[in-house]
């Protein structure tokens, strides 16, 4: 069974296996967020990703600093474990405890970078997605295992698929890898990532088929909305795009761009978006750095939370 990460509120056991880190980063970013909405323990194994994660969440307006300083939000080094026994106990300890400090559940994801380890040590890499299974099956325990294309093979990766009854599957427009497009809407898309020469005719595509459907159909919005909160990076070229496919839109319909970061509203003001009459940009709020609190602050008394790195 497939379903989508918007809709993966409630599973107890699932695999994601993006093909690229940007969807990994949407995929963990909105699977955590949901648990804080819901006031759940929410844990991510860090594999050396877990900024981008945070950036990924704060760009979509979750407010992760107090979570963590709180102990509500656990960030632990995804080489922590070894064997899926200790595995599963470990699980097993942290949802017992999260269950008696009034945590309704506990939500887990992350890439579990020890599986490939040790599973070269005499276990097999399902093993530990069945003492898992086990654990969660009779818990308030939501866990997504995350398998990345780019670090396992098909054949591993179907191996793994079998060992979960559900995959959350985050469909895009386009995802190259560098250059990632889902569609939030009618007349609407998230681009994030970083836009070059390589990828920015995908943008433009997008805006003229957008144009074209709201120009046919009346019940389609007028404007056509980019939101740029996770594009880190526009080139000239791709600004000086956007600016045109502006100004070649008719009088009743704009190209509106949210969420805009200082480093590309800079460029799109070079090349011309102030002028653009069809153009609306709008810069994202200014939100603050995420603030981990130091280790020694946080509080130690659940069994994951020692392991948070300052």
């Amino acid at each position: 069974m497939t379903t989508t990460v918007e809709d993966c509120r409630s599973v107890d056991h699932a695999i994601a296996v993006p093909v690229s880190d940007e969807q990994l980063w949407q995929v963990s970013a909105e699977f955590l967020a949901h648990g804080l909405v819901r006031g759940e323990h929410v844990i991510y194994f860090d594999d050396g990703s877990s900024d981008r994660v945070l950036e990924r969440m704060t760009d979509d307006g979750v407010a992760v600093a107090g979570p963590l300083r709180e102990g509500r939000f656990t960030i632990v080094p995804s080489d922590h474990h070894t064997s899926p026994h200790e595995v599963a106990e470990t699980v097993r300890a942290t949802v017992d405890a999260a269950l008696a400090a009034g945590y309704p559940a506990v939500r887990i994801t992350g890439r579990l970078t020890f599986v490939e380890r040790h599973a070269a040590g005499g276990y097999d890499m399902a093993d530990y997605d069945r003492v898992i299974e086990e654990v969660v099956r009779h818990r308030p325990a939501h866990v997504l295992c995350i398998y990345d294309r780019a670090r396992y093979s098909e054949e591993v990766l179907e191996v793994m698929r079998a060992a979960h009854r559900t995959e959350v599957v985050a469909p895009a427009i386009y995802d190259d890898g560098l250059l990632r497009i889902t569609a939030i809407g009618p007349g609407a898309a998230r681009v994030a990532g970083e836009c070059d020469h390589s990828n920015r005719p995908r943008i433009r595509s997008f805006l003229e088929a957008a144009l074209d459907r709201a120009l046919r159909q009346p019940e389609a919005p007028a404007d056509i909305t980019l939101d740029l909160s996770s594009l880190r990076f526009l080139d000239v070229a791709g600004a000086v795009g956007l600016v045109h496919a502006a100004e070649e839109f008719p009088n009743a319909h704009r190209l509106v761009l949210t969420g805009v970061r200082p480093r590309v509203q800079r460029v799109l003001d070079r090349c011309g978006a102030p002028f653009a009459t069809q153009l609306d940009v709008r810069a994202r709020n200014d939100l603050p750095p995420v603030d981990r609190p130091p280790a020694d602050q946080l509080p130690t008394d659940r069994p994951f939370q020692e392991q948070t790195p300052a």
